[in-house]
């Protein structure tokens, strides 16, 4: 460590993707990173946001690179699911907007993006 704050840059656009098919949830920082590499063709370290879905879509992990280390966030939606797009291969890409609807159980789609 070098003793340095390290902010975002003004200006700089948080990029979200998020796996369109369902993930084991056992999977930790590591396994999921693994999944970002050879699944969605991403650097896990880029400091981009990943989210990734649980087979019933009550579940959503989060992991991003923070410069310091791998963030895995873990979020059970209470009283329902998230509003996940239909299941595909791959990725795709979302707002920061979409992704807070997501986040909060509502309807990201009809966020701009």
């Amino acid at each position: 460590m070098t003793g340095r704050c390290h902010h975002r840059r003004t200006g700089e656009k948080i990029r979200v993707w998020l796996a369109t098919r369902p993930v084991d949830f056992r999977k930790g920082h590591d396994g999921l990173s693994a999944v970002v590499q050879t699944v969605l063709g991403h650097d896990p370290y880029s400091g981009a946001v990943f989210a990734f879905r649980s087979r019933r879509g009550d579940r959503m992990k989060i992991l991003v690179w923070d410069r310091t280390g791998l963030v895995m966030v873990y979020k059970r939606l209470e009283g329902g699911g998230f509003q996940w797009p239909r299941p595909s291969d791959g990725v795709i890409g979302l707002s920061p907007a979409q992704f807070s609807a997501l986040f909060e159980g509502l309807d990201w789609v009809r966020c701009s993006n």
